[in-house]
């Protein structure tokens, strides 16, 4: 039996980003918490391993500046987040075309709302005249012509300023079906719009939601595409970090749970007044039978340390011709000096769905073509698969789904929300939210973060 020192008003099973940002929310409140963890870090699937000096994601989610879960998370003040280069490069019939840049489309949806052609062609020019970091030969020009890049830049502009309530008053269907419907022509649909997608979705059947997949698009358009400085261990670092002492107790594996005690292996009994559930859907099932478990997309990635950096910059590089097993790429050293020892080169890539045999040959000649240079002298770091990395968003899907299940019994996690970052973060408010609603404690005032953000 764990003393009555150790007994808390709130216990939180699992120490991923959305448990430890619910306990800051119970502890900025006065409320005694204890998080549970059976694993031996924090983190769950946010996790970032070392080898050798590389700092390497376990799955390594795409995080985005829009994110306002981000900059409202106590305890984050001090993350600094490291974003790609603007727009994307996508690997489209055989030839790498730059796209999908924000920073020009307030100036095409402007000259598309005037109806003047000459306005968006204009604009288009400008857009893909405007100075980049130089990039050698790898890219061979702006994807389609002009009309259609000012066609796309002023559909996510009017994404971007589109309320969230309005896009999930839309019309709901899958994420395919939706893209006929969007104004834009098939080869802007195809060679950037259905790769990001799917990228941002870990989908590559385009099964989620409509809405979900709006909210996506609506994030990109909204802010710049980043991952945390040193990996994303260091977010739920930085969050378990901050709580008061002893709150987390990592090594800790839970064998029953109701609302009043919690029963470990290694301390007995642990009581408290509520029961917060953080782990991943399938974990909450076990504890809780009768919890809807959702479907997962399974995720791979693997890292590769180059003699030299293919000459792409900080882009994150997406394969719209479906040729080989990467659904996108990036030499993360580039986007985060901080992953890779001086002087060595990381290039981290992610295979979705069922990866094929022979994983490492076939994704490195996928690599080859991706970004146009022999990689027979790369070495493999280390490759990581997750069956149940990504919970997936079939629809209709509610991005808002019921986190108090009884008074005293709450569940959070991506599996609530969206399967993103944000939507773990929202869940584990919403969850806070409703603990302190029903213990009668009224919300601790937790200050806004700004991030100090790299270009």
């Amino acid at each position: 039996m764990l003393s009555t020192a150790h007994h808390a008003d709130v216990v939180i099973i699992g120490a991923g980003i959305a448990g430890l940002a619910a306990a800051h929310q119970l502890t900025s409140a006065g409320v005694s918490v204890s998080v549970l963890e059976a694993g031996p870090r924090v983190g769950g699937r946010m996790m970032t391993e070392e080898v050798d000096g590389f700092r390497l994601d376990l799955l390594g989610p795409l995080l985005n500046t829009s994110y306002p879960e981000l900059y409202a998370a106590p305890g984050l003040s001090d993350l600094v987040l490291r974003n790609f280069a603007p727009g994307v490069l996508v690997h489209s019939e055989g030839r790498r075309h730059r796209t999908g840049e924000i920073r020009s489309t307030r100036g095409a949806r402007n000259a598309l709302g005037t109806r003047n052609a000459r306005g968006a062609l204009k604009a288009a020019r400008a857009l893909a005249s405007a100075p980049r970091a130089p990039l050698g030969e790898t890219i061979t020009g702006a994807m389609g012509g002009a009309i259609d890049q000012a066609r796309l830049g002023a559909a996510l502009s009017r994404l971007a300023a589109t309320p969230r309530a309005r896009v999930l008053a839309r019309p709901e269907r899958t994420a395919l079906e939706a893209l006929s419907g969007r104004g834009l022509s098939p080869r802007t649909l195809n060679g950037f719009v259905r790769p990001l997608l799917t990228a941002l979705l870990s989908d590559p059947g385009l099964t989620t939601s409509s809405r979900c997949a709006d909210l996506a698009l609506r994030s990109y358009a909204s802010g710049r595409l980043c991952v945390p400085s040193g990996g994303s261990g260091t977010l739920p670092e930085l969050l378990a970090a901050a709580l008061p002492p002893g709150t987390v107790r990592t090594g800790v594996h839970v064998t029953a749970a109701d609302i009043t005690s919690v029963r470990t292996k290694e301390h007995g009994e642990l009581g408290c007044r509520s029961l917060l559930l953080a782990t991943g859907a399938g974990a909450a099932a076990e504890l809780l039978p009768g919890l809807r478990v959702p479907s997962f997309h399974p995720v791979t990635v693997l890292h590769h340390t180059a003699p030299a950096p293919p000459r792409t910059g900080a882009s994150l590089v997406l394969d719209a011709d479906r040729s080989g097993p990467v659904a996108h790429t990036a030499v993360m050293s580039e986007v985060d000096p901080a992953r890779a020892p001086h002087g060595r080169t990381l290039v981290s890539s992610t295979v979705l769905g069922t990866p094929p045999p022979d994983l490492d040959r076939a994704v490195l000649a996928h690599l080859a073509v991706l970004y146009g240079t022999p990689t027979d002298d790369w070495e493999l770091l280390a490759v990581h698969h997750d069956p149940e990395a990504v919970p997936a968003m079939a629809a209709p899907h509610d991005p808002h789904r019921p986190v108090r299940l009884l008074a005293g019994l709450y569940v959070c996690g991506d599996h609530r929300d969206t399967s993103t970052v944000q939507g773990a973060l929202s869940s584990a408010r919403r969850a806070a939210e409703a603990i302190l609603t029903d213990l009668g404690v009224r919300p601790g005032r937790g200050a806004t973060t700004a991030f100090p953000e790299a270009a």
